[in-house]
C-alpha cells in the first residue's frame, strides 16, 4: 500500500509538472524544444494519410451500403463479434416481386413471360451486387479499417509518449537554468570578503551554505537533463520509424486500391453481360418493343439529340454497323486494313447472337479492327479463318 501511495504521489508530481510546462509554452514563458523539419512532415503527411482514409472508409461504406440503419446494425455486430446476417440485395427484392407479379397475372401471356426473364436477370444482378460487396470489404474496407484501428493507434500512442519526454525534457532545461541562476547569485554573494571584527559573520556563512546547497542542485538538474534527453532520443526515433513506416502504408492501400477497382469492373462487366443477354432473350420474344428503333411513344423534344438516343435500343442492330447501302456487306469479304489492327484478350466468354458475331471464349487471344461507320460498342474480331463482330466491352486491348 506505501508502495502504491509514492507510486501515486510521483506520478500525480510529474503529472503537475507537465501541466505546468505545457501551460507556460501556451503563454510563451517557456522555453518549448522543436523538432526537425523532416519530422514535422512526417507528423504532417501521417495526420493527412489518417485523415483521407476515414473519409475514403465511410464514403465506401456509402457506396456499398447507401442504408444508413443498415450499416449502425452492421456497425453493432461488428463491434460485438457476431456475424452480419445476410441481407436480401434490392436487386434480389425486385426479382422476387416480379416473379410474384408473373405467377398471378398469369406466366403464359407476353407480359407474364417478360416479368419471368427480367426476374431473372434482375436475381443475376442481386448476386453479383452481393459478390462484389463482399470482395470490396474484404480486400478494400478491411485493410483500411485495419490501418486505423492498429497501426494508427499504436502510432497515437508513441506520439503521447513523445509529447510527455518532451514536456519533461523542457522541464528538465527550466529547472537547471534556474538553479543555475541561483547558483550565481549566491556565488556572488560568497565573494564577499568578510569583516572578522564583526562579532557576528553570520552572512558570509549562510551565503557559503547556500552556494553549496546550488551546487548540490545544479549537478542534480544536470543529471535529470540527461537522463530526460536520452528518453527523449529514444522516444523520438522510435516514433520517427512508426512514421515512416506510413510510406508501406501508401504502398498497401494502393495494392488494395487497385483490387477495388478490379472488383467494381468485374461487377459493372457482369451487369452489362446479365443485360445483354437479356435484351437478345427480350428481342425474340412476339410483340415485344426490344431492339425496334423506333420509341413506343414520340418524344418530348423532336429537337432534342438526347431524348431520341434515350429511345434508341442498347444493342445496336446488324444493320447499324454497317454504313448506309452497305447492310448486306458479307464479312467474310472484308480485308482488314493495312494498319490499325490490335491484339485483345477475351475477358468473358460470349454466345454470338447469329452468323454476323463471332463466338469467344475466356482469356484467348484474337486481332481485331474497326471499320468506317462502325458501332464504337463493336469491332471485327479474327481468329484464324473465322471473322465476326464482338462486343468492346468483353475485350482487353493489349497492342
Amino acid at each position: 500500500m506505501d508502495f502504491n501511495m509514492k507510486k501515486l504521489a510521483s506520478d500525480a508530481g510529474i503529472f503537475f509538472t507537465r501541466a505546468v510546462q505545457f501551460t507556460e509554452e501556451k503563454f510563451g514563458q517557456a522555453e518549448k524544444t522543436e523538432l526537425d523539419a523532416h519530422f514535422e512532415n512526417l507528423l504532417a503527411r501521417a495526420d493527412s494519410t489518417k485523415n483521407w482514409t476515414e473519409k475514403i472508409l465511410r464514403q465506401t461504406e456509402v457506396l456499398l451500403q447507401p442504408n444508413p440503419s443498415a450499416r449502425v446494425e452492421e456497425f453493432l455486430y461488428e463491434k460485438l463479434d457476431r456475424k452480419v446476417p445476410s441481407r436480401v440485395t434490392n436487386g434480389e427484392l425486385l426479382a422476387q416481386y416480379m416473379a410474384d407479379a408473373a405467377s398471378e397475372l398469369g406466366p403464359t401471356t407476353p407480359y407474364g413471360k417478360t416479368l419471368i426473364k427480367v426476374a431473372e436477370a434482375e436475381k443475376q444482378l442481386g448476386a453479383a451486387e452481393r459478390d462484389f460487396i463482399h470482395t470490396a470489404s474484404i480486400s478494400f474496407l478491411t485493410p483500411l479499417r485495419n490501418f486505423l484501428e492498429g497501426d494508427w493507434k499504436t502510432i497515437s500512442k508513441e506520439r503521447r509518449l513523445l509529447q510527455n519526454r518532451r514536456l519533461d525534457l523542457d522541464a528538465c532545461k527550466a529547472r537547471l537554468k534556474k538553479a543555475k541562476a541561483a547558483e550565481a547569485k549566491a556565488t556572488c554573494e560568497g565573494d564577499t570578503v568578510p569583516d572578522f571584527q564583526e562579532t557576528r559573520p553570520r552572512n558570509y556563512i549562510l551565503s557559503a551554505s547556500a552556494s553549496a546547497l546550488w551546487n548540490d542542485e545544479v549537478d542534480k538538474a544536470e543529471q535529470e537533463l540527461r537522463v530526460a534527453q536520452t528518453e527523449f532520443d529514444r522516444q523520438a526515433e522510435v516514433t520517427r520509424l512508426l512514421l515512416e513506416g506510413i510510406s508501406s502504408t501508401h504502398v498497401n492501400h494502393l495494392r488494395c486500391l487497385h483490387e477495388f477497382v478490379k472488383s467494381q469492373t468485374t461487377y459493372y462487366a457482369q451487369c452489362y453481360r446479365h443485360m445483354l443477354d437479356l435484351q437478345k432473350q427480350l428481342g425474340r420474344f412476339p410483340g415485344t418493343f426490344v431492339g425496334t428503333t423506333e420509341p413506343a411513344s414520340p418524344p418530348l423534344s423532336s429537337t432534342s439529340p438526347t431524348t431520341t438516343a434515350a429511345t434508341m435500343p442498347v444493342v445496336p442492330s446488324v444493320a447499324s454497323l454497317a454504313p448506309p447501302g452497305e447492310a448486306s456487306l458479307c464479312l467474310e469479304e472484308v480485308a482488314p486494313p493495312a494498319s490499325g489492327t490490335r491484339k485483345a484478350r477475351v475477358l468473358y466468354d460470349y454466345e454470338a447472337a447469329d452468323s454476323s458475331e463471332l463466338a469467344l471464349l475466356a482469356d484467348e487471344l484474337i486481332t481485331v479492327y474497326s471499320l468506317p461507320g462502325m458501332d464504337p460498342d463493336w469491332l471485327i474480331g479474327e481468329r484464324g479463318n473465322k471473322k465476326g463482330k464482338v462486343p468492346v466491352t468483353y475485350l482487353e486491348l493489349l497492342s
